[in-house]
């Protein structure tokens, strides 16, 4: 065993001991294990522990954040671990259903969100402008359009969706929007096929009747993720009987003739079905005691969206709003983050540590928008007693929205953007007014109450010296961009681990070209075997972290092309790393490359620069010790 013997036996004791681990692998900063049950991992005990980050559940992996040394302790964690007793059913396992479920829902409907909200505001500004220009606008032709920009996306939701699910189950995503315009074919919409077949018996394949839903398939969400289920576990076995010299045609031709049908047979009525069932048992939840309803969505949406279970409800909004019937189901996401708004806007005002209060702007900006990841990951959880205030403004809020009937009859976009989706079909403003007045008491609420009842501040004094080096620092080290691109704040990344800090400070490009090259003099400390990410340690002793895309360690170095090796010294500018932009980013990746001082902790400050854009080699970071911080401004 390693120098990391003590700190891997108490990880591996605290997520449920050996035989509560199916698996471990480890990405750049993390262990990745999957458990046999999460519940038996201490949790708490392990984001206290000395040499741990952090711990994220997500996706059905237990991720126990270490830093740029977790090859070490995967090593003696692997040797604690020994030879694991893993069944066939362990490996394929991801998780429970619900979990599974949620991970489906949340990889179907994410790429769409944006179109959907950009629908729901086309539809909001049609109704403002039916509102003030009355019966006369109604009837014009810019009334219609505008209605067929609102509509069109919703009319045709199951071809979007045929896309994203049939790429989420690994199929060809364009035979599943072949499969979807079937069941949208406007015959079939508008139910003119239904009554030209209705005096002969009705709609019938080969003499076996079905039944289209009295509105078609259009709007209509889970009969083609269903269907698009089936069809892709059916063209991977077409593909392995076709032969090659056909196979292009002849396996989307055999996919499409076997799923249609069977989706209008057996699948689509039957999900259809399922899917009413689920919707109405949340509408009688809520018909059941709407105030009530409301206090506990609203208090635990915050906790929904930390492990992505909010995608259990968002569905059956979207559902709602597609079938043109209002729903409430969503009016608590609107409250919570304006309710979050303003807790981190109290933290900002209220934290005497510099650091803090650097994380709280961007966090309470993106606030507004109903971007609250950084507030929660980076800022109200992490010091406890804002998060719960905010949970409990926006459980009381919510349930005060509930009583006063507000509903969305729109898909809106986020935050300030939201009211719109308030507003009636035919113009009425009241219920978007209301909301207004109950997002603006939240974030005054949640902003008054956190600042009176406070939080444990923890104020940085002096960083500690450095430990690992025994030379002089020099007054401030300038870091090279190892990359050009497009500069952003750390905050930003689409990562909770990176955006808030808990890494270390830094920042992120979004790259414009794909090569990576040293920033400093130094040596290569650790490089990943999937070549997505590499560690440096400078001369003057500065630890940096590049980490190339997110979460794209799971293309197992695909796309990407090492020029170093661990251990080798470099000189600044060296090229370092290839990857493929487009590549990385059509198999579904951010290329977002977040670049971090891991030893933050040994500066008093790190210094970004101010530039939008920036090119390789150019000033990126300002590593600033404690005794020269005045000498120094923002590098440029």
């Amino acid at each position: 065993m390693g120098k990391y013997e003590a700190l891997a036996k108490d990880i591996v004791a605290n997520v449920g001991g050996k035989e509560n681990v199916i698996s471990v692998i480890n990405c750049i900063t993390r262990l990745r294990f999957k458990l046999r049950d999460e519940k038996k991992a201490n949790t708490d005990v392990l984001k206290k522990m000395d040499g741990v980050v952090t711990v994220m559940q997500s996706g059905g992996q237990y991720q126990v954040v270490i830093g740029n040394h977790v090859p070490e302790v995967r090593a003696d964690v692997d040797a604690v671990l020994g030879v694991l007793d893993t069944s066939p059913a362990d490996s394929a396992q991801k998780g429970n259903l619900f979990d599974q479920f949620v991970e489906l829902i949340s990889g179907i409907f994410q790429p769409i969100l944006a179109p959907l909200a950009a629908a729901g505001m086309i539809k909001g500004v049609n109704a403002i402008l039916s509102f003030a220009l009355g019966q006369s606008f109604q009837s014009s032709a810019t009334y219609a359009v505008f209605n067929a920009m609102g509509d069109g996306l919703f009319l045709f939701l199951p071809i979007f969706i045929g896309y994203t699910s049939m790429k989420k189950f690994n199929g060809s995503p364009f035979v599943g929007m072949m499969i979807a315009a079937a069941l949208v074919y406007p015959g079939f919409v508008d139910g003119t096929v239904a009554k030209i077949f209705a005096e002969s018996g009705g709609l019938s394949l080969f003499g076996i009747p079905f039944s289209v839903p009295t509105a078609g398939y259009g709007s209509s969400v889970m009969p083609i993720i269903a269907i698009t289920a089936f069809a892709a576990f059916l063209e991977h076995q077409l593909k392995k009987i076709i032969p090659d010299v056909v196979k292009l045609f002849l396996t989307p031709f055999f996919t499409a003739i076997i799923s249609i049908p069977l989706g209008f047979l057996v699948i689509g009525p039957v999900m259809n079905l399922a899917s009413d069932a689920l919707g109405k048992g949340l509408l009688a939840l809520q018909g059941f005691n709407p105030i009530i309803f409301g206090l506990v969505l609203g208090f635990a949406w915050q906790v929904l969206v930390m492990f992505g279970l909010h995608w259990a409800i968002v569905p059956f909004a979207i559902i709602a709003l597609a079938k043109g019937e209002p729903t409430a189901l969503l009016i608590a996401a609107s409250v919570a983050s304006f309710a979050q708004t303003g807790a981190v806007g109290a933290v900002m005002l209220k934290t005497k540590d510099k650091r803090l209060r650097e994380l709280a702007i961007p966090a309470f900006i993106s606030g507004w928008f109903g971007v609250t990841e950084p507030a929660i990951y980076g800022i109200t959880l992490p010091k406890k007693r804002p998060f719960w205030i905010s949970c409990i403004v926006s459980g009381i809020l919510s349930a005060v929205a509930m009583a006063l009937g507000i509903k969305a009859y729109t898909m809106g976009a986020l935050g300030i953007f939201s009211f719109t989706s308030n507003i009636t079909l035919t113009g009425e403003v009241s219920g978007a007014i209301k909301m207004m007045i109950v997002s603006a008491v939240a974030v005054i609420a949640g902003f008054v109450v956190t600042y009176l009842v406070g939080f444990e501040d923890d104020v940085i004094d002096n960083p500690s010296p450095d430990k690992k080096f025994n030379k002089q620092k020099t007054n401030k080290e300038t870091i090279g961009s190892p990359l050009e691109g497009k500069v952003i704040p750390l905050s930003q990344v689409k990562d909770a681990a990176f955006s808030a800090g808990v890494m270390g400070k830094g920042a992120a490009i979004e790259p414009t070209l794909g090569e990576v090259h040293a920033p400093f003099d130094g040596m290569i400390m650790i490089l990943f075997p999937t070549k997505h990410a590499v560690g440096l340690i400078s001369s003057e002793g500065t630890e940096l972290l590049i980490h190339i895309g997110i979460d794209t360690v799971q293309l197992e170095g695909k796309y990407f092309e090492s020029f170093v090796k661990q251990g080798q010294s470099v000189k600044k500018g060296d090229l370092l790393l290839k990857f493929d932009i487009e590549r990385i980013q059509n198999a579904g990746y951010s290329t977002q490359v977040p670049i971090i001082v891991t030893n933050t902790q040994d500066y008093m400050d790190i210094l970004v620069t101010n530039q939008s854009t920036i090119h390789q080699n150019e000033v990126l970071l300002t590593a600033v010790n404690a005794q020269t911080t005045e000498l120094v401004a923002n590098p440029v």
